[in-house]
């Protein structure tokens, strides 16, 4: 640049011509253009003469390198003191993004006016540099000896991140009478409804005595980004006229709000008034409707669509993977691609969650590998943790974990992702550890969602020691108002035996919501406790709050494991005609689940012929187990000849038919079903004991004390045979000889467990075990004799309930 200026500068008359002409046909098209104006026109170095073609040279000037060919012609002719033209060389090399040439320009300028020091203002505003744009205003203001105009205050007040610079620049605007410009007040609202109480800027609002449209809008707008969405619908009702902005704005607010009537009646004011095909306003509508859970409304908006952007072709995608229509969300992507529309991030975030609801493993796997050739995953952490969310999803923790540990940045959102990715999947222990691990590294502190995540995996593991240490840390940070981390945490006292604190939990948090009422429901229904499943029900319906799928689902599931097939059946048919709910396959489920546990074999098979959605692996699955448990072989293949159609590949549904035909004695259908090289899931049974968790495996003889454990087992084998044990063989699945068998039944998890709790506890100590599969009815009988021989309370969660045993007796009722 200094090269040319100075080659230029000493140039004349014909030399000069040659000398621009060969350095404009190093550049760009726009430059080239430059060269033919300047060519026809001339530059006059009398100022006041031809200036406004000077000011024509600027519309050519569309790269960098064509702004700094121009800067040196305006030097060599002069016109470059003219205080206009360098400022508006100010503002050309801010559009084109270079600070530093900007303020070049503008520290060559003699004598300063307000225009300029505002082009450099705005400049400084318009790429980011705030607090430069802050300095230059502060600078103006005391060394210039100027007065600023309406123009100065829109662009330094954008400058403001905090209450105080506004504050100042406030005062400044009241001191030279600007504040009541329609331009500087909008500004001043918007400033308050960022770092202010809203309550401030509707003061300055009420008190303009005239306010345009920009005013309504900075207003609107401001109420939507504070939270505030009704007040933004409030005040919307005093506007007659409406533009694009307007809409925009209150369609957020009405997302915002759940008020979709008032939105549908806003699209039509668009369409009325020829709003509706401006492209950011179908974008908003698009997101609108897609919230509202209405995809037709969103594919109306976009086929009527003449122009559409990313944005657009993201809101649509978007749309269908929210509402779970994952195909419909990937065959707008293919769409996209044929349309040549190159995906950003968030196109691949909405691709990586409708591919996990697909379970396309292969897939989430090409997505991984785009994010890692762009380099997204990266750059933004945002990408990695969707990343590993879909893994999760997918069920691949290790492949989640593996892009975990790949990230070279964290948040929060990693960590709750990965600690929620491994909960759901079943690996409780391992969610557990890396909540402690983020805990110990103290570099970030646990928000809503990381509890929200970490309380399921006590839950699943029965950890109630570090439930409780968690609860104690949120009682500190008085969080346990909050809804859903109040709901959690009920949910991991009722899922831990303790009921009462869930009951206490429940009472103190907003009961506004199903959410609530559904959970507590669901603990009663684990405990067994049907009717007070039923009592709960009547009081949320007493309390104005509106069961939903959920509800139903696990009223039917309590019912189930009570036996209250009357109450089962009244459930099944109010849902449908108070409630317009549909029956999902899960109400099915539990329906033939519920007719199945009461022995109703014949019914539950009725109802699932007459069924008018056809049954997948779980409506068979639970037939199978109640063939199982009541040994109704002929129906049992009957219904796995139904299941393995729908699900073939399905390892424990097979394991369950081997079971049966074990305990009906027909080992031929067992060396069948083996001889498949079909293997079962272990059993495992765990205990909390010393603030460490034992974990027993079937059969596990590795324990550091499994020959006490096994002494104990002898011992109190002896016993319960003294008051009339007599071992139920039907549950060894082995063709073996009788003492054999016992031997067996002996090393069951749950045994291994207890006895293991009887050495190392102090008498009478309540004992309380989990269980990853159901309690067979042997050991169920075994835990009554122990429970009445050692006068202890035992506490057994299986995959199923909760079994709580005391003097011989069951809370059940040997029902379950």
């Amino acid at each position: 640049f200094l090269f040319c200026s100075r080659l230029f500068q000493t140039c004349k008359g014909g030399r000069f011509t040659g000398v621009f002409a060969l350095v404009l046909r190093e550049f760009s098209a726009p430059a080239n253009a430059l060269q033919d104006y300047t060519k026809d026109h001339g530059i006059e170095t009398q100022f006041g003469k031809r200036i406004d073609d000077v000011h024509m040279l600027f519309r050519h000037c569309t790269k960098l390198h064509s702004a700094k060919c121009l800067h040196a012609r305006l030097i060599v002719s002069q016109a470059i003191q003219n205080v206009c033209v360098s400022a508006k060389l100010v503002n050309l090399y801010c559009y084109l993004g270079s600070l530093a040439l900007a303020r070049h320009a503008f520290d060559s300028i003699q004598n300063k006016d307000v225009y300029a020091w505002n082009a450099m203002v705005s400049g400084y505003v318009r790429l980011g540099s705030s607090s430069e744009a802050i300095k230059c205003f502060s600078l103006f203001m005391m060394t210039s000896g100027l007065q600023p105009d309406y123009r100065t205050f829109p662009s330094v007040l954008k400058a403001c991140r905090s209450l105080l610079d506004g504050m100042k620049i406030h005062c400044s605007a009241l001191k030279y009478g600007f504040v009541w410009d329609v331009f500087v007040a909008a500004s001043l609202v918007h400033l308050y409804c960022r770092y202010g109480p809203v309550a401030n800027a509707r003061r300055l609002f009420d008190e303009m005595p005239v306010r345009d449209m920009g005013s309504w809008n900075a207003m609107i707008s401001g109420y939507c980004q504070s939270g505030n969405a009704e007040e933004a619908l409030a005040l919307s009702k005093e506007l007659k006229v409406m533009d694009a902005v307007t809409i925009v704005s209150l369609l957020a607010a009405c997302t915002e709000a759940g008020d979709f009537v008032r939105g549908v009646l806003i699209h039509l004011y668009s369409i009325k008034h020829g709003l509706d095909s401006e492209l950011f306003v179908s974008n908003k509508l698009i997101d609108m409707y897609a919230e509202s859970g209405n995809l037709k409304g969103c594919q109306k908006v976009f086929d009527e669509m003449v122009v559409r952007d990313l944005i657009t072709w993201n809101s649509m995608i978007k749309a269908y993977e929210v509402n779970e229509q994952p195909v419909k969300a990937l065959r707008l992507f293919e769409e996209m691609q044929f349309n040549r529309i190159q995906p950003d991030c968030l196109t691949l975030i909405s691709l990586a969650s409708t591919l996990a609801q697909l379970g396309d493993v292969r897939g989430g796997r090409s997505v991984q590998g785009f994010t890692l050739r762009k380099g997204w995953i990266l750059e933004d952490v945002t990408v990695g943790n969707t990343v590993v969310d879909m893994y999760a999803k997918l069920g691949l923790v290790d492949s989640a974990r593996a892009v975990f540990d790949y990230l070279p940045s964290k948040d929060v959102i990693s960590w709750n992702t990965i600690i929620s990715g491994y909960a759901q999947n079943g690996f409780a222990a391992e969610a557990i550890e890396m909540y402690n691990e983020m805990e110990e590294g103290g570099e970030m502190t646990p928000n809503q969602g990381t509890w929200v995540s970490v309380l399921p995996a006590c839950s699943q593991s029965g950890a109630l020691r570090q439930g409780v240490k968690i609860h104690g840390r949120l009682l500190k940070n008085g969080l346990c108002s909050d809804v859903f981390i109040g709901t959690s945490l009920a949910d991991m006292y009722g899922k831990c035996g303790r009921l009462e604190d869930a009951l206490s939990l429940f009472y103190q948090i907003p009961r506004v919501s199903s959410v609530p009422w559904n959970t507590l429901i669901a603990c009663h229904g684990l405990h067994g406790h049907g009717e007070k499943a039923m009592k709960l029900f009547r009081e949320m319906l007493d309390e104005g709050v509106k069961p939903d799928h959920i509800t139903f689902v696990t009223l039917l599931s309590a019912c189930s494991h009570s036996g209250l097939v009357t109450e089962g059946r009244w459930l099944f048919e109010t849902m449908q005609r108070d409630y317009n709910i549909a029956p999902s396959l899960k109400h099915y489920g539990c329906m033939v689940d519920l007719f199945g546990r009461a022995g109703q074999l014949e019914t539950a098979f009725s109802f699932i012929k007459a069924m008018p959605v056809r049954p997948d692996a779980s409506i068979w699955g639970a037939l199978l187990g109640a063939c199982r448990v009541h040994g109704h072989v002929d129906l049992g293949k009957v219904a796995s000849e139904h299941l393995f159609e729908v699900e073939p590949e399905h390892v424990g549904y097979h394991v369950l038919l081997s079971n049966m035909y074990a305990s009906a004695g027909k080992w031929e259908g067992v060396d069948e079903i083996r001889g498949k090289g079909l293997r079962k899931t272990p059993g495992w049974s765990s205990m909390e004991v010393n603030n460490k968790v034992e974990v027993f495996y079937t059969g596990n003889q590795t324990h550091p004390m499994h020959e006490e454990i096994y002494k104990e087992l002898t011992l109190l084998h002896e016993k319960m045979k003294m008051i009339g044990y007599v071992p139920d063989h039907r549950f060894v699945l082995q063709d073996v000889e009788d003492d054999e068998k016992e031997h067996i039944l002996m090393s069951h998890s749950e045994r291994l467990a207890i006895a293991f709790a009887l050495v190392t506890t102090p008498p009478k100590t309540r004992i309380q075990i989990f269980k990853n599969l159901r309690v067979c009815s042997d050991c169920h009988s075994v835990t009554k004799f122990i429970s009445r021989i050692t006068e202890r309370e035992i506490v057994v969660r299986d995959s199923n309930r909760f079994h709580h045993f005391k003097d011989g007796v069951c809370s059940c009722g040997d029902y379950w």
